[in-house]
């Protein structure tokens, strides 16, 4: 009799499942099929064809597929490889995010008949984690706080040009014990619907309410931002290093940028994006003699963002007035990039501020991965990959974050991992002296 088990059966996200059928005829020919409703009830499947062993089974820690929707070994490319049955949905988490995804594996033989079946649960919410929404002090968030006793490490989650608030991130950091502040910027009830003119002191706010309310353990505050969040990330570390201690920047920048894909239209993409003391930051675009629209705007389908930002950079007085300063930031830094980024180069981005924060002798860890063939969408373990093109959530424009399935899924996995390793040696009690001085260093990930 055939039989699937995909074991943990019902488990964190992040858990990597080892799926295995039994109980086939030897040599035989089986399709395996899977089916996941996702955000906003869409329908997300995959399939993959295997040859069962001597002895009638398919293991996918050692079998690779001989045909369907990914190739190669890939023990989760079940779940990562999946596409949407709808053409142009995108969302992989539940609104919900108390909500488990639960996905139905299905064997098939050559007719199409179902021989077996079983589930697999995939949660972002560890049981006795707390949810709670925010709005204290002008701030708009949702809290996550673990199971266990506080107090806790604190990790203040950052959304990018997408705006929000990245509820899924922060329930997963809570599962894995560090209390998660999910702070909206922009795009959220209560706030402005464009990133245009955000003053830092919102944030300054937000990093008080923490150190007040939730009175970290240890003092440790780490700020985690994707994209933009990433080089707001990167910024606040640096404007406020005597609360934040560690920095995570998923494809960051490494310059202040302006308001671009998620400007107000009333000021437009080239207007600033971050004020401090009520005055604009310096930004790329600002006065930039070479900086030029049409690579993005004119070329070839699927745009990519990233050709614009190039022509930006080349401006080397530019780049240098809008420069994060970096060497100001008061703990340890991790980079993680692409090199296939088709939103901006995240790779160069996080080279220049490794290489900056190397010159001035840095008194901490600074860790880089570069995920090789990746494209902007770095999220986190076992999530579908598969969905490149988009419009932009603000400016609609149709654009590629760039990378492979294949390639987003390996920088999805090791990423967290890495971030979980880093966050876990950072919040450690800090001596009277840096324990480390001059690491910084890059990893290619293939």
């Amino acid at each position: 009799m055939i039989d699937i088990t995909a074991t943990p059966a019902d488990a964190l996200i992040d858990v990597a499942r080892h799926i295995t059928v039994t109980g086939a005829q030897p040599e035989a020919l089986l399709t395996l099929r899977t089916r996941t409703v996702r955000g906003a009830g869409s329908v997300w499947t995959s399939h993959a064809v295997f040859r069962s062993d001597e002895h009638g089974v398919i293991d996918l820690e050692r079998d690779a597929p001989l045909a369907g929707d990914y190739a190669g070994l890939a023990p989760m490319g079940l779940i990562w490889s999946q596409a949407p049955t709808e053409a142009g949905k995108r969302d992989v988490f539940p609104a919900d995010v108390s909500t488990a995804l639960t996905t139905r594996i299905e064997v098939l033989d050559k007719t199409g008949h179902v021989l077996a079946a079983t589930e697999l649960t995939q949660r972002l919410m560890a049981p006795g984690v707390e949810r709670r929404e925010v709005r204290a002090d002008g701030c708009v968030g949702t809290l996550f706080l673990p199971a266990t006793p506080g107090p806790h490490p604190v990790v203040l989650v950052l959304n990018g040009s997408g705006g929000g608030i990245n509820e899924p991130r922060g329930a997963l950091y809570a599962s894995r014990g560090y209390a998660a502040l999910a702070l909206g910027y922009f795009k959220t009830p209560g706030l402005s619907d464009y990133i245009s003119n955000t003053s830092l002191e919102y944030f300054r706010r937000a990093l008080d309410w923490i150190a007040r309310e939730l009175e970290p353990a240890h003092d440790f505050i780490a700020v985690s931002g994707q994209s933009r969040g990433g080089e707001l990330a990167l910024l606040l570390g640096a404007t406020y290093p005597d609360r934040i201690k560690a920095v995570i920047g998923y494809v960051p920048g490494a310059v202040v940028h302006s308001a671009q894909n998620a400007a107000d239209p009333a000021i437009g993409r080239e207007g600033p994006t971050w004020l401090l003391d009520g005055k604009p930051l310096p930004h790329l675009w600002e006065n930039n003699r070479t900086a030029s629209w049409q690579p993005f705007d004119d070329g070839p389908p699927p745009h990519r963002h990233e050709r614009a930002i190039r022509t930006a950079l080349l401006d080397k007085e530019a780049v240098e007035r809008a420069r994060i300063r970096v060497e100001n930031i008061d703990g340890p830094v991790l980079l993680l990039s692409a090199t296939d980024d088709g939103s901006w180069p995240s790779s160069d981005y996080s080279r220049m501020v490794a290489e900056q924060l190397e010159r001035c002798g840095h008194a901490y860890p600074v860790r880089h991965l570069d995920f090789e063939r990746a494209g902007h969408a770095i999220l986190f373990p076992y999530v579908p990959t598969t969905q490149l093109v988009y419009a932009h959530p603000v400016s609609k424009r149709i654009s590629t974050g760039g990378g492979e399935p294949a390639a987003n899924a390996r920088a999805d996995e090791a990423s967290w991992r890495e971030a979980l390793a880093f966050l876990d040696t950072a919040r450690q009690p800090r001596s009277p002296e840096p324990a480390y001085a001059n690491d910084s260093f890059r990893q290619e990930q293939s």
